[in-house]
């Protein structure tokens, strides 16, 4: 049985020779912008051009601490900042969009657990290096940790363009019951609410749980409530404070898939004031 092909349509062998190659086009599958309708993609490649900037401070000869805010790759959302003052040399990478990668060594050993908790619940990669006066107290580089941490934070938000900006989380651990909830706004505040029964947790002064905190929101221009529910053991309410912080923060990071890379305030900006 013959199948006879229709006008036009070449039966030559020449004709069965593969398709011309088509244009490579940049796809969103398995990313967070996938579930973006392909009309709305351009507003990825105008949020991949954001969050590439490079500052600097005074430097600790003009009674400033020297910071320098490195540049990060297009498209990704990284802080990179070094201070360093006479008491402290402190170095923070964090990547908001990693996968809970937690190398921290701060010379604070009860301060690096709690950093992991920072990176596994909020699926930060949260790299710190700091080497400080611990000869003295770990006051100082429990505060310019914190401070490094904020300032990365703030970078690497950049304009903040289509993320949730609210989240709110609460933790248990154990007997412990911690409440989280915080705004990406721009204005600095802390309302906090523990009440930790002892001075210390091995070595960490626990009063410096909330100067950490006070620290991170000063340079990160976030809104921060905490308060304890329940808890009577005082390393079970620190870490379920990271905790619940930790998680908070993800959800305010994370994008809003209705907001198409919108900025989410009525005034049409967040920034640090």
């Amino acid at each position: 049985m013959e199948v006879s092909a229709p006008p036009g349509v070449l039966t030559s062998p020449s004709s069965f020779s593969s398709p011309p190659l088509k244009p490579r086009l940049l796809t969103f599958a398995n990313s967070r912008w996938a579930h973006l309708p392909r009309k709305h993609h351009h507003l990825m490649l105008q949020h991949m051009d954001s969050h590439s900037h490079r500052a600097t401070t005074p430097s600790a000869s003009n009674n400033g601490p020297a910071l320098i805010i490195s540049p990060t790759d297009s498209g990704k959302r990284i802080g990179e900042v070094k201070r360093e003052t006479k008491e402290t040399n402190v170095s923070v990478k964090i990547n908001l969009d990693g996968t809970g990668i937690a190398d921290s060594n701060t010379g604070i050993p009860f301060l690096d657990h709690m950093l992991d908790q920072l990176a596994s619940h909020g699926l930060l990669d949260v790299h710190v290096r700091a080497a400080g006066d611990t000869h003295i107290d770990d006051h100082h580089t429990n505060e310019d940790v914190a401070l490094a941490i904020g300032t990365a934070l703030l970078q690497a938000l950049g304009d903040r363009k289509g993320i949730n900006r609210f989240g709110d989380f609460s933790a248990p651990l154990d007997e412990a019951w911690i409440h989280v909830s915080l705004d990406l706004s721009g204005r600095p505040h802390l309302g906090y609410d523990l009440q930790i029964p002892t001075e210390r947790v091995g070595t960490y002064d626990t009063q410096l749980v909330e100067h950490f905190f006070q620290s991170l929101v000063n340079t990160s221009g976030m809104t921060l409530h905490i308060r304890q529910l329940a808890g009577r053991n005082s390393h079970h309410i620190i870490e379920a404070t990271f905790k619940a912080f930790a998680r908070a923060l993800r959800q305010a990071l994370e994008y809003d898939p209705r907001r198409l890379g919108s900025i989410p305030s009525s005034k049409g900006v967040l920034s640090r004031s």
